[in-house]
């Protein structure tokens, strides 16, 4: 059987992906983009309400009004720290609401609200940089570690190798730098892309942790071939957060 005989669904999907991806990009049209952004938001909440094991469906309507102000306040960051602020204050209120269930709101809430500022402050050309990185973080640590690689890098992931992970970090950071030079220069380029390239490794990591308590294969069914959302933008959520803070303090 051939390579794409064997994973035709996971190939199949994939192309659509990508090219939904990239017309949204080409298109960067801001309504559109809060738009997608939002679907994949409020898909990977419902999919982390599950890997961790909360049970309060009412929850997703806060996530969407919590969206519904991002489009409208240009810092979605400071959203999150808000949305912190006032379940604090809940549960200092009411002694039956559980800390348990603000977890959706950090994981992927987090890193969904920081990707979409950062394009709010840095423009398209800036997910495009944290696409290419997050990516070939993936694909250099996948050929690497197939190759060559032999050491466990974590029991978390055991499918991982320490050369898998230093090889992934290694072309992700210097696709990166190239890909960065349209925002900052080759010094700040690379620095940043590094910083995301290990970042991305320890959300796709943080991730498999989750599936791991809730005894899950994948994080959902959604997507043929690939699993749930959170399966397809683990690496991105850390990413996204590390990429913002770094542009702001570098640049």
């Amino acid at each position: 059987m051939s390579i794409f005989g064997s994973h035709s669904e996971r190939i199949k999907t994939g192309v659509a992906l990508v090219a939904g991806v990239l017309t949204i990009g080409y298109l960067d049209n801001f309504f559109l983009m809060w738009l997608s952004f939002g679907v994949v938001y409020i898909l990977a909440f419902q999919e982390s309400m599950k890997l961790f094991q909360v049970e309060n469906s009412s929850l997703t309507r806060y996530a969407v009004a919590l969206w519904l102000i991002a489009g409208i306040y240009p810092y979605g960051d400071d959203l999150f720290v808000l949305a912190g602020v006032l379940y604090a204050s809940a549960v200092a209120y009411d002694k039956n609401v559980e800390w348990k269930n603000f977890l959706p709101f950090i994981y992927p809430t987090a890193g969904m609200l920081f990707m979409f500022t950062m394009y709010q402050e840095y423009g398209v050309v800036s997910l495009l940089w944290l696409l290419i990185v997050v990516a070939m973080t993936d694909v250099g640590a996948y050929a690497v570690g197939k190759s060559i690689g032999k050491t466990p890098f974590s029991a978390t992931s055991p499918n991982k190798t320490m050369e898998g992970v230093v090889g992934g970090i290694v072309v992700a950071t210097l696709s990166g730098m190239f890909a960065g030079l349209t925002i900052v220069d080759l010094g700040i380029a690379f620095l940043i892309s590094f910083g995301v390239a290990v970042s991305s490794i320890f959300g796709d990591l943080y991730e498999s942790s989750l599936k791991r308590s809730a005894n899950v294969k994948d994080s959902g069914d959604l997507l043929p071939g690939h699993g749930g959302v959170l399966d397809r933008i683990d690496g991105y959520l850390f990413g996204a957060v590390v990429m913002l803070v770094l542009l702001r303090g570098l640049v």
